[in-house]
């Protein structure tokens, strides 16, 4: 099974304090989950971890921060944390693959019938037991950011929405956001912006639509 916990190019590095900005979730709850569950309980399933050290910062792959986004919801909206982890271990089984959350195919098959949550996979039907009804809405809304490749893997992430110009792409800028079709980090528009300087002067001097720059106030204001 392949892990993606070292530094690769293509792979993405996301610490837990970019974790934490980019899917807007507080920073304790990224970094206990990251240790109880992916590099604890499913790292020893798969006799690995899914994170590794960059001085003394913990970070993970693209792919990892995708399975991070969808796990933490389904648990938050009253799935029970044991069924998620466990319906991971089966997916992870058919697809045979560390990231089964990441699959298109994945994501496409979670339905529920306001009682119980069911991953359609293959041939196998997994059942999730939640202590609530679960509105499924954060998933569709979720994997409509995603893009992915021709095996059904996420490769790139719209962090606000594919009509913005915002892109997190694991094989460009290591993962970092960025202004599509641009080297710019949005924090350098948003930097500009704080210094008091017009949206028309930061598009010109950047080669940028104004669009664009209010996108990249919009993210990191967001942040």
């Amino acid at each position: 099974m392949n892990f993606e916990n070292k530094i690769d190019i293509g792979i993405g590095i996301y610490t837990v304090s970019e974790i934490s900005r980019i899917l807007r979730l507080p920073y304790y709850k990224v970094s206990r989950w990251i240790d109880k569950y992916w590099d604890g309980e499913l790292g020893h399933e798969y006799e690995s971890k899914y994170s590794w050290k960059i001085d003394n910062s913990k970070a993970v792959s693209f792919h990892t921060l995708v399975e991070f986004y969808v796990m933490i919801n389904l648990s938050e909206a009253g799935v029970k944390t044991r069924e998620v982890l466990n319906a991971h271990k089966e997916l992870s089984r058919i697809y045979k693959t560390a990231f089964p959350f990441a699959y298109k195919e994945v994501a496409n098959g979670i339905k529920t019938d306001g009682k119980k949550i069911y991953l359609k996979a293959k041939d196998s039907i997994i059942t999730l037991d939640g202590s609530k009804q679960l509105n499924l809405a954060f998933m569709r809304i979720f994997f409509k950011k995603l893009e992915f490749d021709v095996e059904n893997l996420a490769t790139r992430f719209w962090p606000l929405g594919k009509e913005k110009s915002i892109v997190i792409d694991p094989q460009y800028k290591f993962g970092h956001p960025t202004i599509t079709g641009s080297n710019i980090y949005p924090e350098t528009i948003y930097n500009l912006y704080l210094a008091k300087e017009s949206i028309d002067f930061i598009s010109y001097l950047y080669e940028l639509d104004s669009d664009q720059v209010r996108d990249a106030i919009e993210y990191c204001k967001a942040a």
